[in-house]
């Protein structure tokens, strides 16, 4: 009987907390105060940086493949640090997905030989010009 009275009275000391981390916007939007937005494109890296820098924000998706993320303005100096490194890791990771210059090449190379050669033919003259 005592600990059901004692895992009550947690459940409420819980309830009254206000949240941190990733969280619906109705609850990031009854912290009070002002929110920014911004938009992302990868939710799932910004998700892993967001949890290191123990920055509170909701996620909302706005299309395909955009999502717009919402914080607290009150964090604007964990945001900075968190959005340095996310956008760190998304440059690093488009980088990887481009193809080096030299494969460009060989593939343009190879597409060249592909194609059909045209034969340049001269047009017979007019005899009477």
């Amino acid at each position: 009987m005592v600990a059901a009275v004692g895992r009550k009275i947690a459940k409420e000391h819980r309830k009254a907390q206000t949240p941190h981390g990733k969280q619906s916007v109705r609850k990031l939007m009854g912290h009070g105060g002002d929110t920014n937005a911004i938009e992302v494109d990868t939710p799932k890296l910004f998700d892993k940086v967001a949890r290191k820098w123990g920055v509170d924000y909701a996620i909302r998706r706005v299309g395909d493949e955009k999502y717009l993320l919402l914080f607290k303005a009150r964090q604007a100096d964990a945001i900075t640090g968190c959005f340095a490194e996310y956008s760190r890791l998304e440059l690093k990771r488009a980088k990887s997905r481009q193809t080096p210059i030299r494969e460009q090449l060989r593939q343009a190379e190879e597409q060249v030989k592909k194609q059909p050669q045209r034969e340049l033919t001269k047009e017979a003259a007019h005899g009477d010009r």
